[in-house]
């Protein structure tokens, strides 16, 4: 008899748990770029086609990551499942289903930028657990009868012809020695059924329990050894952040309208935007980090540490809006904070590199970050007298680990996938038309300034409001540029001029506000547009992120009543 088909499945999802803990706990010496499931999540987004890029970001936003190892979570659970069921009575099935699991796990963490060469010993043994508890399993589960059972109309079994031919003329059973019934003939005449060793239910689950417990006890050590090893990281932020030389403007009483529903001037470390492709959050220890600065027009190669950085005594503060070229019209995937950290043109001057304009070699700074991530930047713009730098704290604080400690890029003005490096690690000078960055050959531009953009913070699209005065409010932003206005539009009617917060600098956004006195009951839609400060009118044609930024004019509906 074979395993029944329920336990088979159940055997295939305790051995994937059991394969997955294990491969977890071996990838605990070499960091989280060994493990199998955060390498093969890497690999699905590298190799993912552009257009499902966006559409996991506009749908599932800053969760997409976790949307993403949940999807690879219940993949890996249904393969599991069927493996489990198609091995009953193959035990060369369940091999080849857990060497296929170790061979994509294996080839996943190879393919990592920061790939070690024993990096893919975690899927291998991964593999090897998963195949070691299946097979157990499923020897547990068997239901096999005895060898010597005798059946029901098999030749002299109960029943059998033979068994009537040895009866007496009477029916009398046969006797043996001093006439009483022989023990063995009654037996191998009886009717009644031989004894069977069916399936266990109560055995078999006690067993597989015991084998989930214990990949789960291994998988939860794993990733607390993991946590409590980063949180040795951790302590290397618990330090004040230097005055800088050059602070920023104090931020004038009027650029924050204090509007309800109106986005705050600053933004909250903790509700500040994060895209980037790191499944698990990089924890580096400050002082082991370096800093690598090589390349075209760089006379010697330098390094940097943590503390050299900090004891510089050019430090800078300045508040700068970032935003990503993936925020569509009206989205969220933009913020301003106040940074502090070291001028990246003077610290570039000092390694020897000179902007293309002066007759530099290089055309583009190549960050790279710890993870392998690479970014590509204009050596001009950087080098253009902009406030570019590496950035130590935001908003008063350490950076905190998901936005790039210890050091960060930040340019104003340019889109984040082509300057704002984060974890960044190592600073190449090199060309264009040499080196494409991580996200060129993917199918975005390889230069891309921040396009003219303003949105509608309140009301919210589909809101419904009193008719009347309905107070309108939202944010535009230029950087490197300025605002200079604000129009806004009802129900395609003229375009009026809304009231402007103070600006801060021209780096960050402009808030603005404009009240609507005369919204009667009923449905309307209200856009919005944005002048900049060189004359340019926020352009109301429609498109998409890709290749370098959407554009359009942010338009809502509400009701009035």
């Amino acid at each position: 008899m074979r395993t029944p088909g329920w336990a088979a499945a159940v055997c295939g999802l305790v051995a994937g748990g059991a394969g997955l803990a294990a491969a977890e706990a071996a990838a605990v010496p070499f960091g989280p770029a060994a493990s199998p499931v955060q390498a093969v999540g890497a690999a699905v987004i590298d190799l993912a086609p552009r257009p499902l890029k966006e559409f996991a970001v506009a749908t599932f936003g800053t969760a997409d990551k976790a949307v993403l190892l949940a999807g690879i979570g219940i993949v890996l659970a249904v393969f599991a499942a069927l493996l489990g069921t198609a091995a009953r009575g193959r035990r060369w099935v369940a091999g080849l289903g857990a060497g296929a699991l170790a061979v994509v796990g294996a080839a996943a963490a190879a393919s990592r930028p920061d790939a070690g060469s024993l990096d893919v010993l975690p899927a291998l043994v991964g593999g090897a657990a998963a195949y070691l508890v299946l097979v157990l399993l499923m020897k547990a589960a068997a239901a096999d009868a005895p060898g010597g059972a005798v059946s029901e109309g098999v030749p002299g079994g109960a029943g059998s012809a033979t068994d009537a031919g040895a009866e007496g003329a009477s029916g009398a059973p046969p006797e043996g020695v001093g006439g009483e019934a022989d023990p063995v003939a009654a037996r191998a005449g009886s009717t009644e059924p031989a004894e069977r060793t069916g399936f266990d239910r109560r055995r078999f689950v006690l067993i597989a329990g015991a084998a989930a417990t214990a990949s789960a006890v291994v998988g939860t050590g794993a990733g607390v050894y993991s946590r409590v090893s980063a949180g040795g990281a951790s302590e290397s932020r618990n330090f004040a952040l230097p005055k800088p030389a050059s602070p920023a403007a104090p931020v004038p009483d009027g650029a924050d309208l204090e509007i309800e529903g109106l986005e705050s001037f600053f933004t909250p470390n903790g509700e500040f935007y994060r895209i980037d492709t790191a499944l698990s959050v990089p924890r580096i220890d400050a002082t082991a980090w370096r800093l690598r600065v090589h390349g075209e027009g760089v006379p010697e190669e330098r390094e940097y540490t943590f503390a050299r950085l900090l004891e510089r005594d050019d430090l800078i503060e300045r508040d700068v809006t970032l935003a990503c070229v993936s925020n569509q019209v009206g989205g969220g995937y933009i913020g301003n904070a106040r940074w502090i950290g070291v001028p990246l043109a003077a610290l570039l001057r000092e390694a020897g590199v000179r902007p293309p304009s002066e007759g530099g070699r290089a055309d583009q700074l190549v960050s790279r970050s710890h993870d392998g991530m690479t970014i590509g930047t204009p050596v001009e713009t950087v080098m253009d007298g902009r406030d570019a730098m590496l950035a130590l704290g935001m908003n008063g604080r350490p950076l905190p680990p998901e936005h790039g400690f210890p050091v960060r890029m930040v340019v104003p003005g340019l889109y984040g996938y082509v300057s704002a490096c984060k974890w960044i690690t190592e600073i190449e000078l090199t060309t264009f038309d040499a080196f494409d960055a991580y996200w060129v050959p993917r199918g975005w531009s390889a230069r891309a300034p921040i396009k003219l953009q303003s949105r509608i913070d309140t009301p919210r699209d589909g809101e419904s409001v009193g008719a009347g005065t309905v107070v309108l409010a939202g944010v535009a932003w230029a950087q490197h540029v300025g605002v200079d206005g604000v129009q806004v539009r009802i129900d395609g009617g003229e375009w009026r001029d809304a009231r402007l917060a103070d600006e801060a600098t021209e780096d960050t956004w402009r808030q603005w506000v404009l009240e609507w006195e005369d919204a009667e009951p009923g449905e309307h839609t209200v856009s919005v547009r944005a002048v900049g400060r060189d004359g340019e009118v926020q352009t109301g044609r429609e498109a998409p992120p890709a290749p370098d930024g959407a554009t359009g004019h942010h338009t809502i509906t509400v009701s009035a009543g």
